[in-house]
């Protein structure tokens, strides 16, 4: 099928709007921010920004609370993502199965968390989980004859609830798309293994979850990327505290940046946020094609 110039013209004014929103408001901030990342520039001043080269960089790698946030981000990260994925998937597989009715009100429950608002959820955490004598969870342990937590006063503790906010938070999303990988899969394939005795067990590990993969891989970059740009529930439930036990990178790019006005130095973690980000996918693709 050969096209035409005038065709190929009219294609490319269809994608026109696409590509300037891309520019205006992703191509063209990318690369500003890696420009004001190599630049000393004060959002309370009128100078312009003055280019240092990479001092922001190097005076974030000899920050010793750089490498505790970068250290909580990663924590952050490795908990959530498989506990959020392994969770969504056996979810998945319950409502899947054939015995269970009413899966629609199954789907919309577990989903309704997802689309709520963030700020909503952390503050109602944040009353569960309050570290004085009023949060209810503590209330229910004073209760039960026990001493009250301070969830939210413990290094442990305060990343722990922060945890279990995203992991509940993300949980429908991640079982969705795993009941689309599923409902994906040829019932053909599991008609002719029931001919031979091969247990519920084997069929899961055999035959769903490697059908499953793309699905996995496509959750495993979307969550990590997710992670790593976590912000609402450490602002509203814990400010990055207690010390900076909480703190990510994205509530230091939110401090240095909107706080301080040091957008020299909000840039150049942005840029260290993309980058790693950039590399975690390009690993997982590589281990992806390699399976």
């Amino acid at each position: 099928m050969v096209v035409s110039k005038r065709e190929k013209a009219s294609y490319y004014l269809f994608l026109l709007p696409a590509y300037l929103v891309f520019t205006v408001f992703i191509f063209y901030p990318m690369l500003r921010s890696i420009y004001l990342s190599l630049c000393k520039y004060s959002m309370s001043s009128i100078q312009n920004a003055a280019f240092v080269g990479l001092k922001n960089y190097a005076n974030l790698f000899k920050n010793n609370i750089f490498w505790k946030v970068l250290k909580n981000t990663a924590i952050y990260t490795l908990f959530t993502v498989p506990l959020t994925i392994a969770a969504g998937l056996f979810l998945a597989l319950l409502i899947n199965n054939r015995l269970v009715k009413r899966k629609t009100a199954y789907k919309v429950i577990y989903y309704v968390p997802y689309v709520s608002s963030m700020v909503a959820c952390a503050i109602v955490f944040k009353l569960l989980f309050d570290s004085g004598t009023n949060g209810i969870i503590n209330q229910i342990l004073m209760k039960l004859g026990l001493q009250p937590v301070g969830f939210l006063s413990s290094n442990f503790w305060a990343m722990a609830v922060v945890i279990l906010l995203s992991v509940w938070k993300s949980l429908g999303y991640v079982m969705i798309i795993y009941l689309g990988g599923l409902m994906g899969i040829p019932t053909e394939i599991y008609e002719a293994v029931s001919l031979d005795s091969i247990s519920p067990w084997q069929k899961l590990r055999y035959i769903t979850l490697p059908l499953l993969k793309p699905t996995t891989q496509f959750l495993f970059i979307t969550q990590i990327i997710s992670s790593f740009q976590v912000f609402t529930p450490v602002n509203v439930m814990t400010s990055g505290g207690p010390g900076y036990a909480t703190t990510t990178l994205v509530s230091m790019l939110y401090e240095a940046g909107f706080k301080d006005g040091n957008m020299g130095k909000a840039s150049a973690i942005a840029v260290i946020i993309f980058v790693v980000l950039t590399v975690l996918t390009m690993i997982q693709n590589k281990l992806g094609e390699e399976d």
